[in-house]
């Protein structure tokens, strides 16, 4: 029971991570996969078969290395050398994330509750404020909370969609016509998904190295990546049954619940909003735990210091801060998942060297 309970948290920390804002918007699935028609299916399984085999990969790292934070872990899979580079981008990243899912939580109750947008930004700040205050376990209590939340919501609708409503009639014609359209694209477009949704996994799942033993954690983050591949299959076909409509909306997600009814349409915000809220945990922890690292100040000032000073950024539009700021993730994504996929691969194949070396040497004696 315990080994399945560790599982499970790590479950939790990876889709906590990955699945925020712009995946339960809908948003991310519209442009790196629905937006290539019926390839786009088969890039999302191939995303699926990525998300779970760098998940496996990395805490495979985390566990091999014995490191528990991502700083660590960087360095051991880019150099000393290119590790801090990396590691001031990515700090850089993650605080102008924070001011991107307090935005995110201002638009969300502005649009769609009908609320002030700065109610919005309060509320995550103070949410986030409290989740973190405990440090890891904030993190993890956080996520064990939140994350199974918006995973079976996310699922009954996204499942109920792609498999119970009626796609319009104009769907099939067009997934036809942007199949024709999309080249060898789609390849390249689910490799960049997973790449730049892996750096902020990377900063999550490296704190549940000292949670349990090697191989529950690697098979906690498989378990995380195929649960996660399930959810962009079943979000791909929902969204695709409604082509080419769901293209022109910001949050084509809630386009799609409203189908169901008006009362998923609010539940569905719900989700929206809780999957603004686990991400903007986690960019505040990484932040904040960077800071304390670098300026010697206690972690708790420094969480409230982050959190505080993305409060003036936030207040600019949501989808400006997304445009801004998400490609240049993608670039450090592409170098990470490089770096552990390199540094993985070696290790193993030097383990089993030297294990077929052992066997060969004991044979002849």
């Amino acid at each position: 029971m315990k080994h399945l309970k560790i599982r499970l948290m790590l479950v939790m920390g990876y889709l906590g991570a990955v699945v925020g804002a712009g995946f339960a918007s809908g948003q991310e699935i519209v442009q790196f996969f629905v937006n290539y028609g019926s390839f786009g299916l088969t890039g999302a399984l191939i995303a699926t078969l990525l998300f779970a085999l760098m998940g496996g990969l990395l805490l495979y790292l985390a566990h091999r290395y014995r490191v528990s934070n991502y700083q660590d872990l960087l360095a051991r899979i880019v150099g000393e050398r290119l590790s801090p580079v990396i590691d001031l981008l990515l700090a850089v990243f993650l605080f102008l994330g924070i001011s991107t899912m307090f935005s995110a939580s201002g638009a969300v109750f502005y649009e769609h509750l009908f609320l002030p947008k700065n109610l919005g930004i309060l509320v995550a700040y103070i949410m986030v404020v409290i989740s973190l205050l405990a440090g890891r376990q904030g993190l993890i209590y956080s996520y064990n909370l939140l994350v199974p939340v918006k995973l079976v919501l996310l699922l009954i609708i996204a499942g109920y969609a792609a498999l119970f409503v009626n796609e319009t009639p104009t769907a099939a014609t067009y997934t036809a016509y942007m199949s024709s359209k999309a080249s060898q694209l789609w390849g390249l477009s689910s490799l960049l998904y997973v790449a730049y949704n892996f750096a902020l996994a990377m900063v999550v799942l490296t704190e549940y190295q000292s949670v349990g033993a090697r191989r529950d954690g690697i098979t906690g983050a498989v378990w995380g990546g195929l649960i996660l591949g399930l959810l962009v299959v079943l979000n791909y076909l929902a969204l695709s049954r409604f082509l080419p409509v769901v293209t022109h909306y910001q949050v084509p997600m809630l386009f799609v619940a409203g189908q169901i009814s008006s009362t998923t349409k609010y539940i569905y915000t719900v989700v929206l909003w809780i999957g603004i809220l686990t991400t903007a945990i986690a960019n505040t922890y990484g932040f904040a735990q960077r800071m304390a690292n670098f300026s010697g100040l206690s972690y708790g000032l420094c969480l409230v210091l982050c959190s505080t000073l993305a409060l003036p950024l936030s207040m600019q539009s949501f989808s400006s801060l997304v445009g801004k700021i998400y490609p240049i993730f993608g670039i450090l994504g592409m170098v990470i998942l490089t770096g552990v996929l390199w540094q993985a691969g070696k290790d193993i194949l030097q383990r089993m060297y030297y294990n077929i070396s052992q066997l060969y040497w004991g044979l002849r004696r």
